[in-house]
């Protein structure tokens, strides 16, 4: 096979000597790790018992565990900085059978503890806490309170499950349970016909990318003769170009990175995250940064010597470098069109996980997860400024806004930092992160080998993700101009919102500053290391120093984004429609129509097939189902009948029957037991004759 690039980092860690990097078990921190995902659990189904009857109606159940799951998270994380950890404990649960080569199956319930593992409890816990934390404020009043807390906790607790998953059974679990979790949460208000249809349309969309993930696990496995991630890395260590899984690994991958496509929304399957927004705000802010969209680029991440060593699964990385760089960049430019704040927060988490899942597919491990890590904090935090916003001004549309710093200071500036960080404006966290990602594509086009055409493609990927920061800042500024600056043009009486609102948003606003401090080129590399901490490592390249001409470049788009923005959106009007009539044409069109993908799938797919298959449903229904159903009952009744015969004429009556012998009989007996002494020794004497004549006639 081709690689789309060479990166010279072994398979297997080395230190600079050539010896083998030793890394810690991490003790009884990491034997005790399982609790990380249990406690979650445990609060969500306690809720669903308890939760009306326990303080703060579930909302302190479920925060507590994220507050534990937070403090785990960041011991094991300074832990591993210190040494890097590798730990997988596991328990048997049974085997499901063999594989065509003889190896037995195993069922086994474990959890993972690693470099790449331990950045995920520490995101999902420290965003999980502040994000229920805020949940309080916002969601007071919901008629169903504790019911979404438990449903809160559970779509944390099954994002948890995911990522500690040693194998590719419990890693589906906890996809399936983020996957159901998210159906509930984003259907809360089912009231409202369009939100329940958001609901099933997630769910639908997701289940159809499942299909790949269950193929592609399934290939895997039985090429392995393993669930295990350790006993696929090792076959992939062993290099064997012939061995099942080298044969299989093409498809393999693309079937898994299908999965990756459903729940990190990937272009064209992106349909479903904007629609996604129906949930409550807090439900938003913790699937675009810490759960669901972010298991795709986990799954890819856990996978990733799969996808990037030579004769298994690294030509998949041109399918996941294409298709992550046409969500980088076309997902953006749907935010430019978008009047609901959420929505716009919603194409830019798309644009995010496609840059991403492009570093990635340009054999970028460590720059694709860092974006990850430092995307959680800043979106995270626009999401609550958006709810912050939303919960003031009781609207989602920025046509029902303008002028909001002077009446919400807190959230403006937070929310202003957050659009900073997003832009990639230095020293903030975006910035360190998108750069790191901008290097790895160009040394990608500087590196190649045999990839016909790889040099070319890697260097559009750049041109395309240049663009792309230059369109982030420009929406972010249109967003943060028709919010926060002009004149309200709202009806209502917009107002800061509580402390417990405001705190976290204070805390995400300082996370979105120095999150990106801890991997700078040249000078820190503690992510870098902290990853690195795998039983196989990813070998992707790091960058040695700062490259200043190429992070020059990035940070003048963004600017230039901001400056134009500015000029279009800053200065107030009359109206809000009046202030953003800015408009390209053909272009513009084409977005308010989002590609006319959704048209596509509704009127192409859905309603073609919805006609015939319900048609044909309905006749299953109505002929099958119902005979036998009816059939069934019909047969019941006779059978009911025939036992109530047989029951009460023979079974009882052979009981009755005799009961009324013995009672007659009984009877009889009665007349002799009269209590009468001279009766009684009548009696006698006549039965003396009577014995005595017996024996003398016979």
């Amino acid at each position: 096979m081709s690689s789309l690039l060479a990166f010279a980092a072994p398979l297997l860690l080395a230190a600079e000597d050539g010896a083998p990097k030793e890394f810690s078990d991490g003790g009884v921190l990491a034997e005790w790790a399982w609790l990380i995902p249990v406690v979650p659990m445990v609060a969500a189904f306690a809720i669903v018992f308890i939760g009306k009857r326990s303080p703060w109606k579930g909302w302190g159940l479920a925060t507590g565990s994220m507050a534990f799951v937070m403090i785990y998270g960041a011991i094991l994380f300074i832990s591993n900085l210190n040494k890097g950890i590798t730990y997988e404990g596991s328990v048997a649960i049974g085997e499901i059978g063999t594989d065509p080569y003889g190896h037995t199956l195993g069922l086994e319930w474990g959890w993972m503890v690693d470099g790449l593992s331990i950045m995920m409890y520490l995101v999902v816990g420290l965003v999980g806490f502040l994000v229920f934390t805020y949940a309080k404020g916002y969601m007071e009043g919901d008629i169903r309170y504790t019911w979404f807390f438990a449903s809160f906790a559970l779509f944390g607790g099954g994002m948890l499950v995911l990522v500690s998953a040693p194998n590719l059974i419990q890693l589906i679990v906890g996809w399936e349970l983020v996957g159901v979790s998210s159906y509930l949460l984003i259907g809360h208000y089912w009231e409202e016909h369009e939100n329940s249809s958001a609901a099933i349309k997630a769910f639908l969309v997701n289940k159809v990318a499942d299909v790949g993930l269950f193929i592609g696990a399934i290939i895997i496995s039985l090429s392995v003769g393993s669930f295990r991630f350790t006993d696929i890395m090792a076959v992939i260590a062993e290099g064997d170009s012939q061995s099942a899984l080298a044969r299989f690994s093409f498809w393999a991958g693309v079937a898994i990175f299908i999965g990756a496509m459903g729940k990190s929304a990937q272009f064209p399957l992106h349909v479903w995250l904007p629609d996604a927004m129906a949930g409550p705000t807090p439900v938003s802010a913790l699937m675009h940064a810490a759960t669901m969209v972010t298991a795709g680029v986990y799954l890819i991440g856990r996978l990733f010597p799969f996808y990037n060593t030579e004769f298994f699964a690294d030509d998949t990385r041109y399918i996941i470098i294409i298709i992550g760089t046409l969500t980088l960049f076309l997902t953006g430019l749907l935010a430019l069109v978008a009047n609901d704040i959420k929505k716009v927060l919603a194409y830019s988490t798309l644009s995010q996980l496609g840059y991403m899942v492009t570093a990635m597919g340009a054999g970028a491990y460590t720059a694709g997860l860092f974006h990850l890590f430092t995307h959680a904090f800043f979106k995270s935090l626009l999401f609550l400024g958006a709810g912050s916003v939303i919960h003031a001004v009781h609207s989602n549309n920025m046509s029902d806004m303008g002028g909001l710093r002077k009446y919400m200071p807190q959230t403006f500036w937070t929310f202003l930092i957050g659009s900073l960080a997003l832009a990639g404006i230095v020293p903030l966290a975006g910035f360190w992160s998108k750069d790191e990602i901008l290097a790895s594509i160009q040394y990608a086009g500087q590196n190649y080998t045999t990839a016909q055409g790889g040099a070319e493609l890697a260097n559009f990927v750049l041109v395309v993700a240049i663009l792309g920061a230059f369109v982030t800042a420009f929406y972010m500024t249109r967003a943060v101009s028709l919010t926060f600056f002009g004149e309200y043009k709202g009806h209502g009486h917009p107002h800061e919102s509580p402390k417990i609102m405001t705190y976290p948003l204070i805390a995400l606003a300082g996370f979105s500053v120095v999150a990106g401090w801890i991997n700078i080129p040249g000078v820190i590399k503690w992510f870098t290391e902290a990853l690195e901490a795998r039983f196989l490592a990813p070998g992707d390249h790091h960058p040695e120093a700062i490259n200043f001409g190429l992070a020059a470049i990035g940070t003048v788009a963004a600017v230039a984004g901001i400056a134009i923005g500015y000029f279009i959106w800053f200065a107030d009007r009359e109206t809000q429609k009046e202030r953003d009539k800015f408009r390209i044409p053909v272009l513009y069109p084409l977005l308010e129509h989002k590609y006319y993908i959704d048209d596509f799938y509704m009127d192409g797919i859905v309603r073609p097939l919805r006609g015939p298959v319900a048609r044909a449903v309905d006749w299953f229904n109505g002929h099958i189902i119902d005979l036998v159903i009816n059939g069934t009952g019909w047969l019941a009744v006779r059978i009911a009948r025939v036992t109530y015969w047989v029951d009460q004429r023979g079974v009882d009556g052979v009981f009755n029957a005799s009961a009324a012998a013995t009672g007659g009989t009984g009877g009889l007996v009665r007349l002799l037991q009269t209590g009468r002494i001279q009766q009684y020794v009548f009696l006698i004497v006549a039965g003396t004759v009577v014995l005595v004549a017996g024996f003398i006639i016979f």
